[in-house]
């Protein structure tokens, strides 16, 4: 029974992403209705079922990019700058009627930065992977929704140098509890629905790998000794914060989302300090469906 509920979700879920609404909707219809979000309220139902008892996800798949700069002392004393591509994908799932709602966000990204001679060159990459709870809360007839909670995640990359011949790489692996808040309004614009929303997220306490002053790779790995290594990390010694400020409007029957992602990212731990911030455009499309089980 379990093994054929965890085939029926993975099979809905890839079905949601990929396939029109209506196509799902009819191919589910013996055990769940499935459909894109048209705005119903209240007790109505579809497939016999009230939305009072509906699953919604809302799933939106973004690309980034922007301007970031790169400083990582154990690699060089230099900062430099150039050009972040990311790849995001956020997921909130919540049910009618209830107050608390998860959030699930995959974010992975490239870089490529130059020194301020252009002599030399860093390159970037990181996956970022992050689950939420907020509770949340509707307001002005639910055109206003704020929500807060907190996330956990889990990063994980790595700092390649281009010109080092000692020390040329820095791996980064950390994992954060952040506190976390969201708000979204909406309105119409031109007779068409469009949301704007707002969310933040401060790392509070962490821990993460780091390489001590001096100490090499080979010292760590082959020799086997360890030097604080893994440091645990607050808002004093890693201040950071990641925002997004994004706008959905509707093309057609498509939801696109434009907006502004700032990533700053930071350390100073075993005497080396390191940062990233980036800021970037973001484009994006919104699926939104509300799935209610039918017996």
């Amino acid at each position: 029974m379990t093994y054929r509920m965890i085939s029926k979700a993975i099979v809905s879920a890839v079905i949601l992403l990929l396939m029109p609404a209506g196509m799902a909707a009819e191919q589910h219809a013996d055990s769940c209705c499935v459909k894109a979000d048209d705005g119903v309220k209240g007790n109505e139902t579809r497939c016999g079922m009230s939305y009072d008892d509906a699953k919604i996800i809302t799933n939106a798949r973004m690309i980034a990019v922007g301007a970031t700069e790169i400083l990582d002392t154990y690699i060089s004393p230099e900062k430099y700058r150039g050009t972040e591509l990311r790849y995001l994908s956020h997921t909130t799932r919540e049910r009618s009627g209830r107050a608390w709602t998860h959030q699930l966000v995959h974010q992975g990204y490239l870089s490529y930065a130059e020194n301020r001679s252009a002599e030399g060159s860093e390159m970037a990459g990181m996956y970022m992977f992050s689950y939420g709870m907020h509770r949340r809360w509707a307001m002005a007839d639910g055109k206003l929704t704020l929500a807060a909670g907190a996330t956990a995640d889990v990063n994980a990359g790595f700092l390649y140098n281009t010109r080092n011949g000692n020390n040329p790489a820095q791996a980064r692996l950390a994992v954060n509890l952040s506190p976390s808040a969201a708000a979204s309004y909406r309105f119409k614009a031109f007779s068409r629905p469009v949301t704007v929303r707002y969310e933040v997220a401060v790392p509070l306490v962490g821990v993460m790998f780091s390489p001590n002053f001096g100490q090499s790779y080979y010292e760590i790995f082959s020799k086997g000794d360890y030097d604080h290594n893994i440091v645990p990390t607050t808002v004093f010694n890693a201040p950071s914060l990641r925002h997004m400020l994004t706008l959905d409007f509707k093309v057609g029957k498509t939801t696109l989302r434009l907006g502004y992602l700032g990533d700053w990212q930071q350390a100073e731990v075993n005497n080396l300090k390191q940062h990233t911030y980036s800021n970037m455009f973001v484009i994006g499309v919104v699926k939104r469906f509300r799935m209610v089980k039918t017996d």
